[in-house]
C-alpha cells in the first residue's frame, strides 16, 4: 500500500478557514477511496505565506508515495515556487494528491491543469459578477 503524508494549515487560504480536524477527516477518507496509508498529517505554520513544513514533507519523499493536501490551493501563491514544487515531485517519481478537489499530480499534464485551475481562482477577484 502506498503510504502518503497529509498535509493541513492552521491558517485561512485563499479566503477560506477549515478546521484542522475536518481537513483531517477529508484527507483520511480522501485515502480510504483510493486505497493510500494515511501518515499523520503535517500542519503548516500559521504565519502568511510560509511554507516550511510543507517543504520538509517535501524532504520526506524518498520514504514515502506521496503528499496529499487537503486543497490544491494550500500550495504557495507564487507560481515560480509551485513549478519548484511539481519539479521535485515528478523527478522522484511521487504523487501530489489534493483531498477537496479529488486531484492527483504525478506528470507534467497533471500540473499543468492544477495550474490552470490556480489561474482560474486568481482570476475570478477581477472578473464582473452579474446578478439575476
Amino acid at each position: 500500500m502506498n503510504s502518503v503524508r497529509g498535509y493541513i494549515f492552521s491558517r485561512p487560504f485563499m479566503g477560506e478557514r477549515v478546521p484542522q480536524h475536518v481537513q483531517n477527516l477529508v484527507i483520511r477518507d480522501y485515502c480510504e477511496r483510493n486505497r493510500l496509508q494515511f501518515l499523520l498529517s503535517a500542519t503548516e505554520y500559521a504565519m502568511p505565506n510560509c511554507h516550511l513544513i510543507l517543504q520538509q514533507v517535501l524532504g520526506e519523499l524518498a520514504e514515502i508515495s506521496g503528499l496529499v493536501a487537503y486543497s490544491l490551493f494550500q500550495l504557495p501563491e507564487e507560481s515560480s515556487q509551485r513549478q519548484l514544487i511539481y519539479k521535485q515531485i515528478l523527478s522522484q517519481e511521487k504523487v501530489l494528491h489534493f483531498a477537496v478537489e479529488g486531484l492527483r499530480a504525478s506528470t507534467k499534464q497533471a500540473c499543468e491543469r492544477i495550474e490552470t485551475l490556480w489561474r482560474i481562482r486568481l482570476t475570478l477577484p477581477h472578473c464582473v459578477q452579474i446578478y439575476a
